[in-house]
This record gives C-alpha cells, sequence and structure tokens, in this order.
C-alpha cells in the first residue's frame, strides 16, 4: 500500500491531483468510461453504410455529414436544455434516449430510414457531451475545475481505447452487433447515473445562464478569432479523415479488416492517455505560434504518409506521428481560442462539429470517382 501510495504521488504520476475531487465527479467519469467504452458505431459507420447496406461512398459520406448538421443545429438547443432543466436530466435523457436510437439504425434498410436514423441518433446523443462539461465543471468548483476537466478527457480517452478496437473485432462477426452493444453501454451509463443520488446543487438548472447566445455574437465580430478559425480548416479538414477516409482506405484499399482499424483508434487514445499531459506540461512555456505549427506539421506528415503505408506497422506508425500531432495542437488550440475570446470560447465543440460536416461527403465523392478514374 506505501509503495502504491508512492506512486500515485510521485512527479511522474500526471493525474495525481485528482484525488480531490468529490465522488459525484467519479461517478460521472465512470458514466463517461462506460459510455464510451461502447463507442464503435461512428468509428464505424462509413464501414456499415458502404459495406452492409451498398451505399456509394458519396451517399455513405453524405449520410454522416448530416449527422454533423444536425449535431451542429441542435447544439443551441442542447444547451437551452441544460440551463432550463439541468445537466443532470439532460444527461440522463440523452443516455437512454441515444440507446434506444442506436437500436433503431440496423432496422433502417432504405436511404430515407437511415436518413430518419442519423438525424434521432444526433440530436440524442448529442445532447449529453455540452450538458457533461457544464456537469464536470458544477462538481469540481472553481478550485478543482482544471482537475475535473483532466479526469472527464482520462475517463473519455481510456473508453476510446476499448469501443473501436472491440468494435473493430465484432465488425468480423456482424456489424449490427455494433449498434446493439454501443446502445446496451449508452443505457448502462444512463442507468448508472439514474441510480446514484447526486448533491442538490449538482446539475441544477442555471436559468440566467446566456453566454451560448453573447459569443455566438461575439465571434463574427472579432476579426482575429475568425481569421484563427479560418487558419486552422485546412489541418482539421486534414484530421477529420479518421472518421471518412481512413476507414475506407484501409480496408478497401489496403485490403485490411475492420479489426486492425479498431486498433488504430486503440492506439491512438492510449497515447493521448500515457503522454497527453506531461507533453503538453514540457511544452507550457512555447508560444502558441510555435506549438500549433509543431502539431500541424505532424498531423499533417501522419496522414500523408497513410498514402505511403502498405502494412500494419507502417500504419501503425502514422498514427503515432498524427497523434504526436494532436496532443499538441489541439490543447493549444483550445487554449488560444479561451485567450483571445474568453466568452467565445464555448463554441470550441461547435466549430470541430461545424468542420466535420463537409468532410465526410466530399472524402466519399473523392474517394468514390478516384477509384472510378483509377480503374
Amino acid at each position: 500500500m506505501k509503495t502504491w501510495n508512492r506512486i500515485l504521488g510521485s512527479s511522474w504520476n500526471p493525474w495525481r491531483d485528482l484525488g480531490g475531487l468529490p465522488r459525484e465527479s467519479w461517478i460521472l467519469a465512470a458514466a463517461s468510461l462506460i459510455n464510451r467504452a461502447g463507442t464503435m458505431v461512428l468509428p464505424f459507420l462509413m464501414l456499415y453504410l458502404t459495406k452492409e447496406l451498398g451505399f456509394s461512398p458519396p451517399r455513405a459520406g453524405l449520410m454522416i455529414g448530416i449527422y454533423g448538421v444536425t449535431a451542429l443545429l441542435s447544439a443551441p438547443l442542447n444547451g437551452f436544455l441544460s440551463d432550463r432543466f439541468g445537466a443532470l436530466r439532460v444527461m440522463k435523457l440523452s443516455l437512454l434516449s441515444s440507446g434506444f436510437s442506436l437500436w433503431l439504425i440496423p432496422i433502417a434498410k432504405t436511404k430515407w430510414q437511415v436518413l430518419v436514423a442519423v438525424i434521432v441518433l444526433a440530436i440524442t446523443s448529442e445532447a449529453f457531451r455540452p450538458a457533461n462539461l457544464a456537469m464536470v465543471g458544477d462538481l469540481a468548483g472553481p478550485q478543482l475545475r482544471k482537475q475535473g476537466f483532466a479526469l472527464n478527457r482520462l475517463s473519455v480517452n481510456l473508453g476510446m481505447s476499448i469501443g473501436p478496437a472491440l468494435g473493430g473485432f465484432l465488425a468480423l462477426v456482424s456489424f449490427r452487433s455494433l449498434f446493439w452493444v454501443d446502445g446496451a453501454t449508452s443505457l448502462a451509463a444512463g442507468v448508472l447515473l439514474l441510480a446514484t443520488p447526486f448533491r442538490k446543487t449538482a446539475g441544477e438548472p442555471h436559468p440566467q445562464a446566456g453566454h451560448a447566445p453573447v459569443a455566438s455574437r461575439l465571434v463574427f465580430h472579432d476579426r482575429r478569432l475568425l481569421y484563427f478559425l479560418f487558419a486552422i480548416l485546412p489541418i482539421l479538414i486534414v484530421f477529420f479523415q479518421h472518421h471518412a477516409a481512413m476507414p475506407l482506405y484501409m480496408v478497401e484499399e489496403l485490403h485490411m479488416s475492420a479489426a486492425i482499424f479498431g486498433l488504430m483508434f486503440t492506439i491512438n487514445t492510449l497515447l493521448i492517455v500515457l503522454l497527453e499531459v506531461r507533453i503538453n506540461s514540457a511544452t507550457a512555456h512555447w508560444s502558441h505560434r510555435r506549438a500549433l505549427a509543431l502539431g500541424a506539421f505532424l498531423i499533417g506528415t501522419g496522414f500523408g504518409a497513410l498514402a505511403l503505408a502498405r502494412n500494419v506497422p507502417a500504419i501503425i506508425a502514422t498514427v503515432v506521428i498524427w497523434t504526436a500531432g494532436e496532443m499538441i495542437f489541439l490543447p493549444t488550440a483550445s487554449a488560444f481560442v479561451s485567450e483571445i475570446a474568453p466568452r467565445a470560447a464555448c463554441l470550441n465543440r461547435d466549430c470541430k462539429i461545424c468542420l466535420k460536416v463537409p468532410i465526410p461527403p466530399c472524402t466519399g465523392c473523392r474517394y468514390f470517382y478516384g477509384c472510378a478514374c483509377s480503374k
């Protein structure tokens, strides 16, 4: 026990400051871990639509793009619901309803049925994230807020190291099993929150909260912020290819299994869990310009090197490279937005959703017509 306590208190343990968080924070992290451990539908949705339902890559990409559009348009409503009814109630409803929504997708066969199922899934599942972030802050309080978000990110990445890897092996047996397992974990996380008594002040409604509309107006008047968002657009278009072109390329072009693709997510998230905190601590004195430039270079290099990769070790090497860029670029970008436009920082997640919208359909078209031209 003494040895274990020394390890927990060691300067080499990046999570040593999490011990002061309240019990509810750990329950919330457990719910996020369970929910994320079942995340396997979105990473494999492109493959499911093309291989199982026979959709063309452009049509499959369009469906994923519609998911992004719906998530973006519903974001203000989700924030309003959290303020009006409380973050905890919204999280419970989101987890339970998204669990059943995931079970509806395998029933959908036609393009219109899939379209409706995807829209319903986006509305129900994406309501969880803003409410979860608000709840993390409420539970931790001002003194431990940084540690609270660190614990939340740790649970999310640990879950993501399990979900896609498990999903890859399930896809070898049945693509439909992905939806049953993903839905079951969402329901399990919702039941955990339902069964846990939270203190009355946690996740309560905030009727005076009105930062999102103010922030939205500020974005269009802040030229520095607009310049930055447009400047990072190319690199984020490249980065989000791991949800669009990467699975098609690995499975269709390189003839690798879906399980191998899922394991790439495990490598990505385990590297983040083990190294991100220490990397950001070591580069804390760097200028934003330097960190963003290096992160962008590594992301571009890693994804660009996929064109030369022909075997699993080479694919793993590219994942390590772009993951290193992700660990430097994304935290720095968030910190920079918070610094130059603090009241608009709440839009950071919505901006990322917005950038996902055109990527999948465009990728599908490029992949489809590129393959057609090469034949």
